[in-house]
């Protein structure tokens, strides 16, 4: 397929690009979700029901990406959003910051960030990089009220509007190390599609989705710096053969 170099380029993130940093994806017997109860660390109700242990989850997960290191595919968006001459928006389902450490800038936190937290009590938000706990006071108005700023099961994600928005007017949608099985992400597909993009799938297995035009099957460490390469390789030309 042969697309402009000015069209207007989605990517869509999910845990697979991490696990190549060393960061467990969620599921499997090696997943963030073994030995634990997901109603319990990963819903608003289990937060009401054992605050603490929710947040030794996430201090455990923040101290875990804060020494990880992004990987060729972080690093491959990052040059691919430099040398894109058309609006660029990476949207990521991960709460790690290892896109913005490759220098990724035009990013949405679709389910949060580890590295902010949320006042229950004034309903402002901080950035944050120690641990958290019940006691500690919000630094706005001073209410021990904090919780992580983390898109839970049963809760809205975040920027759903600038989205869609980006969606509706996509030319090419990128989906990469997400099994797209979670909504609303799993229908970003759909949507792009609906708008005339061309899609393309880049993940460790074929999920065998037909609204994909593409599959690339493997590690996004190892297969995302090739296809960025060729994507790239036309600049001089009228447009990117994928």
């Amino acid at each position: 397929m042969k697309i402009p170099k000015t069209a207007p380029l989605i990517v869509l993130t999910g845990a697979g690009i991490s696990a190549g940093s060393g960061l467990a994806t969620f599921r499997g017997s090696g997943g963030l979700w073994a030995g634990y109860d997901i109603n319990e660390v990963a819903t608003p109700e289990g937060f009401q029901r054992d605050p603490e242990l929710v947040h030794d989850f996430y201090n455990m997960r923040r101290h875990e990406s804060a020494a990880a290191l992004p990987n060729a595919a972080h690093r491959a968006l990052a040059a691919l959003e430099d040398a894109w001459e058309g609006p660029f928006l990476l949207v990521t389902q991960n709460v790690d910051d290892l896109h913005e450490k490759a220098g990724s800038r035009r990013l949405i936190h679709m389910h949060g960030r580890l590295n902010s937290v949320l006042c229950t009590a004034c309903g402002k938000r901080s950035e944050w990089h120690e641990d958290t706990g019940s006691q500690i006071p919000c630094p706005h108005c001073g209410q021990p009220a904090l919780r992580p700023d983390i898109v839970w099961f049963g809760e809205m994600p975040y920027h759903m509007e600038e989205i869609g928005a980006a969606l509706e007017n996509a030319g090419l949608f990128l989906s990469i190390g997400t099994s797209g099985t979670v909504y609303p992400a799993a229908g970003f597909v759909a949507y792009a599609k609906e708008q005339g993009a061309e899609t393309v799938e880049i993940n460790l297995e074929n999920t065998h989705n037909p609204l994909f035009d593409r599959h690339v099957s493997g590690d996004a460490a190892a297969t995302l710096p090739a296809f960025v390469e060729s994507l790239l390789r036309s600049r001089s030309g009228n447009g990117s053969s994928i």
